[in-house]
Formats: structure tokens, sequence, C-alpha cells
């Protein structure tokens, strides 16, 4: 829905400076009854130039991109920007608190939610602010991403396939500048499709990069040093910094998720023995696991096989799972030929 927000913030987008507040989302409880939510907002303008828009906690579970916004965000002075910097380090803010993956205000899974509802629950209300009033000024965002709870990821950077082949270029080019190990094109198959913060950024015209920086609930330090060397990598690479002193981008491998077949899912309940890790190559047909059933101790185990070949991008973290639930991702090499990359 496109009516008018019902979030507000002190902020002013439009003053050169740096300023640190917040949004304030209306919620009332029992004793409440006027009160807001805090979403923390740090905005640093220096004239004109390019807009960046910088999210981390759309899953209040995922760690890494929290920390390195605010790392950011502390660093950075307005002398070094040539344009603006808009930083939510913690966007799902009632999830961040909660450390949660959705909100414990109405159980909005954020990213699930866009283009959101200007008078829905507070989840799709911050959807809402994000695709009416912040990605309208912005001309790239990055969704700083992590497996949360669920799942352990290889440190990586993804876009969705451009709609052209000069903005598919230009996605790409996000991802050289990124430098992750692994970067891959997704259209949201096995996730959130077209309901995310980054479908709905690239519908309004942005180019959008997300990330997979680690997982299992826990800090990656190896995906914490990517997202600092890699947002400033790819600010620099854009002109918004300046005379800041950047690491070069290591190379990167560029690979796509062939659709639903490149997962494998848990059929009933039971422990998960994987027979794999992420970054293992795989082909069709290998066993990716077992899942046992301790309430059956004379029941042979059920043996799950990869669909796919390819390089495991990501494995359940927990042990107990449930029909459904997601125990591998598997990603393919995607061929570098420009003909070819449009329609990824």
């Amino acid at each position: 829905m496109a009516a008018e927000t019902r979030i507000w913030t002190p902020v002013d987008y439009e003053a050169d400076g740096k300023q640190s507040d917040c949004l304030r989302l209306p919620h009332s409880t029992d004793l409440s009854a006027y009160g807001f939510v805090p979403i923390p907002l740090v905005c640093i303008k220096n004239s004109g130039g390019p807009t960046a828009l910088l999210i981390a906690g759309n899953h209040g579970d995922e760690y890494e991109g929290q920390i390195a916004l605010c790392k950011l965000a502390r660093e950075i002075r307005r002398d070094q920007v040539s344009g603006r910097l808009i930083i939510l380090p913690a966007l799902n803010f009632p999830a961040v608190a909660a450390g949660r993956r959705v909100s414990p205000l109405d159980q909005g899974n954020l990213n699930r939610t866009f283009p959101g509802d200007a008078a829905g629950s507070p989840t799709q209300m911050i959807a809402h602010y994000v695709c009416e009033v912040l990605i309208p000024m912005a001309d790239i965002v990055v969704d700083l991403h992590s497996g949360g709870r669920s799942l352990d990821y290889v440190p990586s950077a993804l876009v969705r396939p451009g709609r052209t082949s000069e903005e598919h270029e230009q996605l790409l080019r996000l991802l050289r500048l990124f430098g992750a190990p692994i970067s891959f094109v997704s259209d949201g198959t096995g996730g959130g499709g077209l309901t995310t913060l980054a479908a709905a950024a690239q519908d309004r015209g942005a180019l959008v990069l997300t990330t997979e920086l680690g997982g299992g609930a826990t800090l990656s330090k190896e995906g914490l040093a990517l997202a600092e060397a890699g947002l400033k990598r790819l600010l620099k690479g854009h002109g918004i910094l300046r005379e800041v002193v950047v690491q070069p981008a290591p190379p990167t491998r560029v690979m796509t998720v062939k659709g639903h077949s490149a997962f494998v899912y848990a059929r009933e309940r039971g422990i998960f023995e994987p027979a794999a890790d992420i970054c293992d190559e795989v082909v069709g047909g290998q066993i990716a696991g077992r899942i046992h059933f301790p309430d059956l101790p004379t029941r042979e185990p059920e043996t799950l096989f990869f669909e796919s070949s390819g390089l495991v991008a990501c494995r359940r973290a927990p042990s107990l799972t449930e029909p459904g639930d997601c125990l591998f991702k598997v990603m393919a090499d995607l061929d570098a030929r420009p003909n070819r990359l449009a329609h990824a």
C-alpha cells in the first residue's frame, strides 16, 4: 500500500552533516498508550552525490552486519563522504533486541513482508517505510544477512538477476567490488522471492547487494571482516567514500542457485546427521545426510540425497529437524559470458 507512513524521525535526510537518532515506529501497548519503538538511524551527508542505503538487522539473529554497520557509523566522518550514507544497523529492532529472526511484536518476518503496509502490523509498517521513504532516496542498497539460528552459510554476496544486460553488469560490478570469496545470482527461489527488501529495492530502480556472512546464532570473524572491507570497497568504488584506504578486492567465484533442485529438505521429524559441510563440492545423487528417529530406535534412518551438483552454500545448524526444514543449499558455477548472465 502507498498510504502515508506513520513512522517518523527528527533526522533531516537533506541536511549536510552527521546525524544519529532513530525512526519512531508507533506501537501502543497496555503500559505505553502513545509509545514508539526506536529503530537506530545514522545519516551522513556531504553535498551532492549518490546515496547508499546500508541495512542490517532485517533478521534479528544475524549479527555480522549489525556490528559492521555500527563500526562504520562510528568511524566515517562527514568530510569522508561525497553524497549520503543512510545507515540502519538494526532495521527490525524488536527482532534484534530479542535475537530472533521474526519480530516478537507480531511474529512478522520482515524480509518476507515487502512492500509492506502503512496501516499494518509493526513489521509491515517498517517494510512500507523502507519502500516508500528510504529506497526512493537510494542509488545503492546493501542488505547484510547471515544464516541466523537455523543455517550456517559460506561468507558470500548475492544479487538478483538484472532485468537488462546493462543492469546485470552493474550488479556484477557490485559483487566484484564487494569481493566475497563466493558470489551468487539468485531470484529468491527457496527464500522470499518477490517479498524481500532486495526485490522491492530493485523494483524501484536501485542497485542491490545482499550478503550471507555466517550463521548458527554466532559471530563469524571471517564474515565480519568481509562485511567491513567489502562495504568500504563498494562505497569507494562508487565515489561515496573518499580518503579511505581500502584493501583490494580478491577474486570472487560467481555462482547461481538453480531453482528448487538446489535444496535438500527434511521430510520427517528427527535428528539430522549431515554427510557434507559448507564449501564441500558435491554431485547429484550423493548422500546428503540421514534423519534418525530416537523415538523409534530400531527404525532405519531416512537417507537423503543431493539432487544438484555444485558447492554447498549452507547447511542446517540445529540437529533437530522438522518436516520442511532446509538442510542444504547447493550453488553451481555461472557461465560468465555476458549473453548468459542477463538470463541467469
